[in-house]
């Protein structure tokens, strides 16, 4: 009797069917890629390249023109904080307007949601009208309101002798402070308020009817089961409000154009003209990455608190 001694590999059925899960695996990978590659290529390229740049440049004296670029290590950063004043007063602006931007724009904003989610027949019509302003340009909105500060207001004092129209809105430091947080909050509250709506909108209204059938007022509604139901919405309007109020740049430089005598400058502006006017490219990047690591600082705390905040209620 013959036996027959099979020397190629052997096939178990472990490995057959092991073939179309690696297809599968591989297939999934292709269309994972085919869909997040292009965006991950563009976000690589647009963003990190360009940052890692700008962090080499922070370390070079160079004019942004020239093709001699000259390592000068630290020596921008302890120009920074040694003599350059301008700069040192522009963060304090900023920081002062953040402040009173985030909480005049989400005071604003949350008042318009708790407005507009009630049963109104205007609603609708109401949140476009108060959204509108956030898809004007911020230059374009800068200078219309430049005009209202300047001539409108002007104008309205002088037919009614009412002493507020008659301030000097662009032209003092305090009231032109706050002639860019008024125009800043009227633009950036209506998209805050759509945000509030959103998360308004998910509360269970069984609650309420339940918390004001045991003698719960208006405000213990608001403050004990609204406001801690939506906590994640304060979240991403406190995270977007301070991002964008300390990058203000267009409103700033087309209502006041940092003026008068660079008491309402802003970082934004006085890294502008660092690296653009004065040609000081090194310096002006030394400038933004410290910029950088500022606002990252101040929106991780915030995210951290209020996060800590939401598991508290």
């Amino acid at each position: 009797m013959e036996t027959k001694i099979q020397t190629g590999p052997v096939s178990t059925d472990a490995q057959i069917k092991a073939v179309p899960k690696r297809k599968a695996k591989y297939k999934s990978l292709l269309t994972y890629a085919a869909f997040v590659g292009p965006a991950l290529l563009f976000f690589l390229v647009i963003q990190i390249v360009p940052f890692l740049m700008g962090v080499y440049y922070s370390f070079t004296s160079w004019n942004g023109v020239s093709s001699v670029v000259e390592w000068v290590g630290f020596e921008n950063y302890k120009r920074i904080f040694t003599s350059d004043e301008t700069f040192f007063n522009s963060f304090m602006f900023t920081t002062k307007f953040m402040f009173a931007a985030v909480i005049i724009s989400n005071l604003i904003g949350f008042g318009f949601a708790l407005l507009l989610n009630a049963a109104l027949k205007t609603r609708n019509i109401l949140r476009t009208v108060f959204f509108i302003p956030n898809v004007i340009g911020g230059l374009l909105l800068g200078f219309i309101w430049q005009f209202i500060f300047v001539k409108g207001f002007a104008s309205i004092g002088n037919m009614t002798e009412i002493g507020f129209f008659k301030l000097p809105w662009l032209g003092n430091e305090t009231t032109a402070f706050w002639g860019i947080v008024i125009v800043f909050a009227w633009q950036i509250s209506g998209y805050m308020m759509v945000i509030y709506v959103a998360a308004l909108q998910g509360v269970d209204n069984s609650l309420l009817e339940a918390a004001k059938m045991d003698g719960a007022t208006n405000w213990t509604l608001l403050t004990k089961i609204i406001i801690p139901l939506i906590l994640p919405a304060f979240t991403i309007c406190f995270f977007l409000t301070i991002s964008m109020a300390f990058k203000i740049f267009d409103l700033n430089i087309s209502l006041t154009g940092g003026g008068p005598f660079n008491s309402t400058q802003s970082v934004a502006i006085n890294i502008y003209q660092e690296a653009f006017q004065n040609n000081r490219y090194g310096l002006g990047t030394a400038k933004s990455i410290l910029f950088f690591v500022v606002v990252a600082i101040f929106t991780t705390v915030q995210v951290m608190i209020t996060k800590k905040k939401e598991v508290e209620a």
